[in-house]
């Protein structure tokens, strides 16, 4: 049965800036229909009209905006749908989850939907336990919500919007800000629900691992349109049929993208991690088990640019420490990757490097000169620059030209190079397009690209990034990569904190894993990512019976290239190699 149908879709932003040219159209005449206890993916560049599609969906989180085009659901025109069937039966879980929790407490935020539908308080009740029930949140049903996690509050989200019983549940990037055990669990959820209780799902997301296999159907957006909308499986097939370039293929689940970069169109299409395993395995020989990579690590001899020691930190007197003793010396050129938990301590230690919090006990040096010797904006004009978790954050003016503008005043630039300045930055991060943009109209991924461009005017030698590609779709993250490397090649030395294992494995020279309020190993990628479980690469997963040490979707296509398919001769082995 037909639950939702979207008949040719189109929609505009108003124009900001009267001197910019018309807007193109973010969605041009959309088209779908999702059957009832479906479970969607939508999935497409940074841009290409996700969210607003599923805002649109939600009648009160409609952008503003000249719109045209029909969107039904269960058989009613969305504007004739009462106010308690498009607040109820319509859930929408956002992609921050601190812009969703409006109560102090746990259970509160449960009961809120609830009591303001003027639910009667014995129906609430039993609604909240069951849910918490359900979703294994009564160990904190009574905790203050400042106290969650990250995976903690976006799981209370789901379930808020749960108890409510939609019919139709939207998600946009719920496992953004979340990090790879968390968000597996979370999809685990979202699977568990669709299945067992029979709720239809649409979702947007860019880490497509996990929920690309679990997922009916694969909507995939190209500039405003449906390019395509059949089965994963399918999906991922027909893409490269249409394209073989399409930027979207580098975002597909590593084992389709070890399959599409092998060329084996006869074989079925693998999506999992057994998928990609029994692929190989069936297909490719291993002779050839180690695969000899660059060693591009820091010269020893390469200045400190950040030494650390005993740092212990507590956001009050009362409050056990999010840092003890942690210890930490980072070299000139350097690219430095920080994983773990959500709540581990990441940012923290970021915040304190940026001289934001301070220690109360332990010894800090940048650039060889003690934190607090620092004085006035001394430390952030050509040194340190950091880029917080939250892009929106960064801005503070009607567009993001004129947000850029106010780097002038700190850098001492003329009006002539703060304009090649931007339009410098902006042709590297591919932005042209967003300068004369309200930073707040733009989609996830387009704030966080925005930002880092503002950043990097500063010119820093020192650079923190907290979670820098959250919200990027995956050709964007390749492109981030690439410049991250361009920068450490100028001697630009960058800390970073991320849960983006795969991007971590292709651009750092050291990763840390942060636990029990300290970095607990800082090794090589390879040592770091062939040696764990669960913060490693799905490529590492797929490959690590026929390989030793490969920890990219490249790395593994190369060796297999270099041993030759299990159909091959010994002749044609030889001349492989």
């Amino acid at each position: 049965m037909e639950l939702l149908k979207v008949e040719n879709l189109t929609f505009t932003y108003p124009k900001q800036n009267p001197d910019a040219a018309e807007p193109e159209p973010t969605l041009q005449n959309v088209s779908f229909q999702v059957q009832e206890g479906a479970f969607v993916v939508v999935c497409g560049e940074s841009g290409c009209g996700k969210t607003t599609l599923l805002k649109l969906l939600k009648r009160e989180l409609a952008p503003a905006g000249e719109r045209s085009g029909n969107i039904w659901f269960h058989g009613v025109e969305q504007a004739a749908l009462t106010e308690r069937e498009a607040a109820c039966e319509i859930g929408f879980v956002l992609q921050n989850p601190e812009n969703q929790t409006v109560t102090d407490k746990v259970w509160h935020e449960l009961a809120f939907g609830l009591e303001n539908m003027g639910v009667p308080t014995p129906v609430i009740r039993r609604r909240v336990a069951e849910m918490a029930c359900f979703f294994g949140i009564d160990d904190w049903f009574r905790k203050k919500t400042t106290e969650l996690s990250g995976g903690q509050k976006q799981l209370l989200n789901l379930a808020a919007v749960m108890v409510m019983q939609p019919k139709l549940l939207i998600l946009d990037e719920p496992t953004s800000q979340l990090d790879p055990i968390a968000a597996s669990d979370f999809i685990n959820t979202l699977r568990k629900i669709n299945k067992e209780l029979g709720l239809t799902i649409i979702m947007t997301e860019h880490r497509l691992e996990d929920v690309f296999p679990v997922a009916d159907q694969a909507l995939i957006m190209d500039q405003g349109r449906v390019l395509l909308m059949e089965s994963p499986r399918q999906a991922g097939k027909d893409l490269k049929k249409l394209n073989s370039d399409h930027k979207m293929l580098v975002g597909m689940p590593s084992a389709l993208r070890i399959y599409h970069g092998l060329d084996v169109e006869e074989e079925e299409c693998p999506l999992t991690v057994r998928d990609g395993r029994m692929f190989l395995e069936k297909n490719y020989r291993n002779e050839i088990r180690h695969f000899e990579r660059k060693n591009e690590t820091v010269s020893e001899d390469a200045p400190f640019v950040m030494r650390m020691k005993d740092i212990c930190f507590r956001y009050a007197k009362d409050l056990p420490d999010v840092l003890d003793g942690v210890a930490l010396s980072v070299r000139q050129g350097e690219i430095i990757s920080l994983l773990g938990g959500n709540g581990a301590g990441k940012t923290t230690l970021l915040k304190i490097i940026s001289g934001t919090c301070k220690p109360y006990r332990g010894k800090i040096e940048v650039f060889g000169k003690r934190l607090q010797k620092y004085s006035g904006k001394e430390l952030y004009v050509n040194k340190l620059a950091f880029l917080p978790q939250n892009p929106q954050t960064v801005f503070l003016k009607m567009t993001v030209r004129e947000d850029y503008a106010e780097v002038r005043r700190t850098m001492g630039y003329s009006k002539e190079q703060m304009a090649q300045k931007t339009e410098e930055i902006a042709a590297t991060l591919h932005i042209e397009h967003l300068l004369d943009r309200h930073p707040y109209d733009l989609s996830g991924g387009e704030q966080q690209k925005a930002a880092i461009g503002k950043i990097l005017l500063l010119q820093p030698k020192l650079l923190l990034l907290d979670e820098p590609t959250k919200g990027i779709d995956a050709w964007s993250k390749r492109q981030l990569g690439m410049l991250l490397k361009q920068l450490k090649q100028q001697g630009i030395t960058i800390i970073m904190v991320t849960h983006d294992v795969e991007f971590a494995a292709e651009v750092s020279d050291r990763c840390g894993l942060f636990f029990d309020h300290e970095i607990t190993s800082l090794d090589v990628p390879e040592e770091f990512f062939c040696n764990n479980n669960y913060y490693t690469t799905a490529a590492n997963r797929i490959s690590r019976k026929a390989f030793d040490n490969t920890i990219t979707c490249e790395e593994v296509i190369a060796l297999c290239r270099q041993n030759g398919k299990k159909t091959d001769t010994s002749v044609q082995m030889q001349e492989r190699r």
